[in-house]
């Protein structure tokens, strides 16, 4: 089965020529919906995603319809793909998953993804080392002060209880227990 999906912006645009591709092309269902692209929790596009099964395709007129970010279009193939449907792109013709050229395609896409979060990563991890180099420190502040702490156990060591110091400090008996 051939399924599809029409997705505008904003409520002054139409889906008309989008639904009207769609049937020539073969759909025999139509999801559509006026919602940001941006927005990743789309319900005609979830209603679309469940009506797959396998061997069926999911296409749309153009692939920005589908996904605004590469993340967002390879988690969306991804889904595509576990239940084993393809994706078609009326508009590229390189966005097509049933084809041979097109799986490569995807695959290329789905590489470059990955190796820009690896450089992502990289590049957050060396910040935080400068960082940390520089003295910042990472994580909560502590509830109590270096002063508080020392004195709360020092009151912990001469045996007063763990709730009795957390009250007077206002803080749990955990956050007295873990000094």
């Amino acid at each position: 089965m051939i399924i599809g999906y029409a997705r505008v912006s904003t409520d002054g645009q139409t889906l008309d020529a989008q639904e009207a591709a769609l049937r020539a092309a073969g759909a025999e269902k139509v999801f559509a919906e006026k919602i940001s692209g941006a927005v990743t929790d789309r319900k005609a596009l979830a209603k679309a995603l469940a009506a797959l099964g396998p061997g069926d395709t999911l296409i749309v007129t153009r692939l920005d319809r589908l996904a605004r970010s590469t993340r967002d279009l390879l988690n969306t193939l991804d889904a595509i793909g576990k239940v084993g449907a393809g994706f078609r792109s009326l508009a590229d013709h390189w966005a097509d998953t049933t084809t041979p050229h097109g799986r490569l395609m995807v695959t290329v896409l789905a590489g470059l993804a990955e190796f820009e979060r690896a450089l992502i990563l990289a590049r957050t991890g060396e910040g935080r080392q400068r960082a940390m180099a520089r003295g910042v420190r990472f994580g909560r502040k502590p509830k109590l002060t270096e002063h508080q702490a020392a004195e709360a156990l020092a009151r912990r060591n001469g045996g007063e209880s763990l709730t009795d110091i957390a009250l007077s400090y206002n803080v749990s008996h955990s956050t007295i227990s873990r000094l």
